[in-house]
């Protein structure tokens, strides 16, 4: 049987952290070797809001496939792109302009979030505000029967939804409807300071983070402020250091233990981080390592970006045409050699 088709992928805006792992990398390991896999490096779409500094983005290109390939993302199962080198995907991005309102745009609580977030108010450029199609289009663009994302972006999955339904309604049945997969995970890793652990917050433990530098990060997590001295009972749902020890350690009867301890009062918040920092440094060193020398060998990561991006644009000319035939936005007088288009 043909195997369904996978799209998932990141902005280039900095290194990937704990919670872009738990949250979607350590399942694309997982489901690279059932579907055909295309990890999108979404560099079009970061420059959306850092227009004004597009080297950054161009430096992160390395940085997130060095990430990816250190984390076991296989280029032999998945196809690792860059969305710019995708010219079919602005083209089939403006014909799917057409089937979607301003206002349901407008309505994705995604948007309005992340608007807030970059203090765009009522300046938000029109390129990030569109973004949901973009996102529409890039899932399209590759058939994507799956699109694993964080449950934020589930109002996207079903923005996304919505345009094929209208798209095929009107011109026949061109796209795939795509589903959206979930972490496994019930709780989501927070930032050291409690809010969603983001790059533009400073608030996150990089995949590539020295010990040293996981130290510092852990001695600034929030612990239970109503506590004024170890003797004191403490409340472990407030002191994020057990969030991380929830979802990272796996002696589970032991954190209970702490917890115990810690709600009886008598134990210190530094014997609760000093344990953090001894199981996420466990949990990153092996990755941390792997990415070391992945990143010292640029030409390594070219060739798998280049290699990538050839067999994803092919498959995005292939879905443009198909949409471009089904609109009538074909004609027989043009010949392949009559019309000049530069492949990869």
């Amino acid at each position: 049987m043909k195997k369904k088709i996978l799209l998932t992928g990141d902005r280039p805006t900095g290194p990937l952290h704990i919670g872009h792992y738990i949250g979607s990398i350590k399942n694309r390991v997982e489901m690279q070797s059932q579907y055909e896999t295309y990890i999108m490096v979404a560099d079009s779409q970061a420059i959306t809001d850092n227009f004004d500094n597009i080297e950054k983005v161009r430096e992160n290109v390395y940085e997130v496939v060095a990430d990816y390939l250190a984390c076991g993302i296989d280029p032999k199962k998945a196809s690792i792109f860059l969305q710019s080198q995708i010219s079919p995907l602005p083209e089939i991005t403006q014909y799917l302009l057409n089937v979607v309102s301003i206002n349901r745009i407008g309505h994705n609580p995604t948007v309005k979030a992340e608007s807030k977030q970059k203090g765009f108010e009522e300046s938000v450029p029109a390129g990030f505000y569109l973004y949901p199609i973009y996102q529409a289009a890039d899932i399209v663009a590759f058939d994507a029967n799956v699109v694993p994302v964080g449950v934020d972006q589930a109002p996207m999955i079903e923005l996304t939804r919505d345009v094929v339904k209208k798209f095929n309604a009107l011109y026949g049945n061109v796209f795939v409807e795509p589903e959206g997969i979930f972490p496994k995970i019930d709780t989501a890793v927070p930032g050291i300071d409690g809010n969603k652990m983001s790059k533009s917050l400073g608030n996150a433990i990089y995949l590539k983070d020295s010990r040293d530098e996981i130290a510092k990060k852990i001695k600034k997590m929030k612990s239970d402020s109503s506590r004024t001295s170890i003797d004191q009972p403490g409340d472990p749902e407030k002191a994020i250091a057990f969030t991380y020890l929830d979802i990272f350690d796996e002696d589970k009867g032991f954190v209970e233990k702490l917890k115990e301890d810690y709600r009886r009062g008598g134990l210190g918040d530094k014997v609760i981080k000093d344990r953090v920092l001894d199981v996420l440094d466990a949990f990153i060193a092996p990755i941390r390592e792997r990415r070391k020398a992945i990143f010292e060998n640029k030409s390594l990561i070219e060739e798998v970006i280049k290699e990538g991006t050839k067999v994803a644009y092919q498959k995005a000319q292939n879905t443009l045409h198909r949409q471009k035939k089904a609109m009538g936005l074909t004609y027989d007088f043009f010949t392949k050699e009559s019309v000049f288009i530069t492949n990869l």
